[in-house]
């Protein structure tokens, strides 16, 4: 008979299988992966500021430095927190907690007016922050400050003056 019931034997006994079913776990990992993956790069936030170049030596830096930002609008920032001109020394202040002796690193936008960068330096300085550090971004000295051609380089011939100039 084509398609009948099946009838067990009475020494047959249904077979459990002990293992564990490991795909809907490697589903959830993989998923868990790719959420990291594409949130790591956001929870990095920074402000935007286009730095001058600098070819001095880098100073080790601490453990956790304080950055006072100058950006290109003028506002400043203390660490992450933007603040007001005239909330700015009571909030470094409060993330110093008080310690005139805690270094700070002043970065200011390529577009900020030096008389407002000097402004702030003389604000820290005012209120007794005389451990201020500029931060600049690293690059190789131009050759009108005395840095030696790179080897191998001929040595240049001054610029021409311009017409009319003698």
């Amino acid at each position: 008979m084509a398609g009948g019931i099946r009838e067990r034997a009475d020494d047959e006994e249904d077979v459990e299988v002990h293992e564990i079913n490991v795909t809907p776990f490697i589903d959830v990992i993989l998923v868990l992966l790719i959420v990291f993956m594409v949130a790591a790069p956001l929870s990095t936030v920074d402000i935007a500021v286009q730095l001058p170049a600098a070819s001095a030596k880098p100073q080790p830096r601490p453990e956790k430095p304080i950055y006072v930002t100058i950006k290109a609008n003028l506002e400043i920032a203390v660490g992450e927190d933007t603040v007001g001109k005239p909330m700015f020394l009571t909030t470094v202040a409060r993330v110093t907690e008080g310690n005139r002796d805690t270094r700070l690193f002043l970065r200011a936008d390529k577009s900020v007016p030096y008389g407002e960068l000097i402004a702030v330096l003389d604000q820290l300085r005012a209120a007794g922050y005389l451990k201020v550090g500029l931060v600049a971004l690293e690059a190789a000295r131009p050759a009108e400050f005395g840095a030696p051609p790179p080897s191998g380089a001929a040595p240049q011939a001054p610029a021409a003056s311009p017409p009319g100039n003698p």
